[in-house]
């Protein structure tokens, strides 16, 4: 995104931001509270429409004018922190109810998979690591499992861009030992968007920070040159 400004009744959410992802890379976003991360978020995938700016996805194409299905339909991925899953479904169900491309929702449950498709199933729940848990229901999974669920309904759409929002918020040490590995792995195929709290967690993704701060871009690096910049410290001892 490029010169991207946005109001709400007068309060400038973003506010001349302009943030470059490069394909198959790994980026946090961080900052404190009203930084404007989610709007951030929303504005790539057509939630918010800005006010002035250019949003320019795969080198060509302009993001503004279209809709959130549109949006999608390209190939834009959006996780929310809280999971949202089918939990009277199976794991294995869900993500059949999220191939690609396919029919209503509930009517994905009847049609009959081909060998791609459940090859396509099979790679996403290794992916995920869900592999042993497929016929359980999604409701009976740990937060963190839930969590790694959506991201395969995710993937099962072939999605080249993911913004995933606080994915380690609740999980166990372990269980974000595992969402940094998982989002790392992904980043080879994958740009992956990390919108993030847990300091530990981004410095374990071993990537590049972004840190935002009313509405604009107030300092970009590796995390040591984050945490060390005197505005950034600044930033976060005054929230």
């Amino acid at each position: 995104m490029n010169g991207v400004s946005v109001s709400f009744d007068g309060f400038k959410a973003i506010n001349n931001l302009s943030l470059y992802v490069k394909k198959n890379e790994l980026r946090s976003i961080i900052g404190p509270n009203g930084a404007g991360k989610t709007t951030m978020m929303d504005i790539i995938t057509g939630k918010t429409r800005p006010d002035e700016g250019r949003v320019i996805y795969d080198d060509m194409v302009d993001l503004i004018s279209m809709s959130e299905a549109e949006i999608a339909n390209l190939g834009i991925g959006r996780k929310f922190q809280k999971p949202t899953v089918f939990e009277h479904h199976s794991v294995y169900e869900n993500l059949k109810l999220a191939l690609e491309g396919r029919r209503k929702v509930f009517e994905n449950l009847f049609f009959k998979l081909t060998s791609e498709d459940d090859d396509k199933i099979q790679e996403v729940l290794n992916t995920i690591a869900l592999q042993e848990h497929y016929k359980r229901d999604a409701g009976e999974l740990s937060h963190g499992q839930k969590q790694w669920l959506e991201i395969g309904m995710l993937l099962m759409q072939n999605p080249k861009l993911l913004l995933v929002d606080e994915p380690v918020a609740g999980m166990t040490k372990q269980e974000s030992e595992h969402t940094a590995e998982l989002l790392t792995s992904l980043a080879e195929k994958h740009s992956v968007v990390v919108v993030e709290h847990d300091m530990e967690f981004v410095r374990s993704l071993a990537n590049r920070v972004t840190v935002l701060h009313q509405g604009s871009v107030l300092a970009e690096g590796d995390m040591d040159s984050v945490q060390n910049n005197q505005k950034v410290i600044e930033v976060y001892l005054g929230e």
